[in-house]
């Protein structure tokens, strides 16, 4: 052995080699760091996706059954008026009854339900008014007829119910206005 390769390094050498190990560890580290944090990235986004394309296809079915609500509607009113049909078309109309529930169980099937309307409060995220009755029998916002049968899946609604909503008279506005303004102090002149 020669004279240089016995030779123990230094101090300084030492050191620098030391330095250049902790750069490297914490580089790695760093790497390592920036690794969990795309694959974390990574797995975030492609939960999203794919919740997105879950709701993508949710929406796309509910809009597509969305198209069978009135139809439905139809064949219920005109079964509705069973009473005056002869034995013959009685027979008829339970089997276009059978239908009829068999698209509801279509759309159940898919989440879709029919809600009632009839004497909730007015709710402009469920309901869309299209008359309005003055009335002090019932409180005002209650609704007093449903015209068309609302739709909704579970947090979504699919077609508001179209309603008829009591309001207050005039006159009973104008008392209920008058007596919540305060009443101003009279002043000495």
């Amino acid at each position: 052995m020669t004279k240089e390769q016995n030779k123990a390094p230094d101090a300084h050498e030492l050191d620098e080699v030391k330095t250049h190990q902790q750069k490297t560890e914490q580089e790695l580290e760093e790497y390592k760091d920036k690794y969990l944090r795309l694959l974390a990235e990574m797995d975030n986004t492609r939960k999203r996706t794919q919740k997105e394309k879950q709701e993508a296809v949710r929406f796309a079915v509910e809009n597509a059954l969305s198209d069978f609500l009135n139809p439905i509607d139809s064949l219920e009113n005109a079964l509705n008026c069973t009473e005056h049909m002869s034995k013959e078309v009685l027979n008829w109309a339970q089997g276009f009854q059978m239908v009829a529930q068999q698209f509801k169980e279509a759309l159940s099937q898919h989440g879709i339900t029919a809600f009632s309307s009839d004497g909730n409060m007015f709710d402009p995220n469920l309901h869309y008014a299209i008359e309005t009755k003055e009335t002090e029998e019932t409180p005002e916002g209650t609704i007093l007829q449903e015209f068309i049968k609302g739709y909704k899946s579970s947090n979504r609604t699919i077609r508001p119910a179209h309603v008829k909503v009591a309001v207050l008279p005039e006159s009973k506005k104008k008392e209920t206005t008058d007596s919540e303004k305060p009443s101003l102090p009279e002043q000495d002149t």
